[in-house]
């Protein structure tokens, strides 16, 4: 059932959930803005459940065999998102739209994930990656629109 492709790819993902969860506590922490108090708990609320996904994904991971990454210099080297400081400074229109290019990067790698996946047949792995992509197309929905922009950004 599993290859050592699926298993890059899962614990790539793990990687990327990991940094993003911590861009994401940033965000939490350093937004600023006439919209801070929806934002900070919208924040909270997003890094609680990558936090979930992250969890799900690396435990999936060890059930076919794998080891999933767990140190920050780990999610760092093997993350599709990058690690950012100067996000901590920005004003909170620009900020927003840096969280939702993350969010669009992580859909993207969960895109890739499930084609994989899929290929390789494994059923239970490409319902999990499905679910937590359809979490994230309705955050970016929501932050776009949250925005003033449509679902593509516009």
């Amino acid at each position: 059932m599993s290859t050592n492709e699926v298993k890059e790819c899962l614990n790539n993902l793990v990687a990327t959930q990991g940094l993003f969860y911590t861009k994401l506590h940033q965000a939490h922490w350093y937004i600023r803005g006439h919209h801070f108090f929806d934002l900070h708990v919208k924040l909270e609320d997003y890094y609680d459940e990558i936090t979930v996904h992250m969890d799900d994904t690396a435990e999936r991971l060890l059930q076919l065999g794998g080891e999933p990454y767990s140190t920050l210099q780990e999610f760092i080297d093997h993350s599709a998102i990058e690690e950012s400081l100067d996000n901590k400074y920005i004003p909170e229109e620009p900020f927003v739209k840096a969280v939702i290019k993350d969010f669009e990067k992580l859909r993207d790698e969960l895109a890739k994930g499930i084609d994989l996946v899929d290929e390789n047949n494994d059923d239970v792995t490409v319902d999990m990656l499905i679910e937590q992509k359809a979490y994230i197309d309705k955050v970016i929905w929501m932050l776009w629109a949250y925005s003033g922009k449509n679902a593509l950004g516009k």
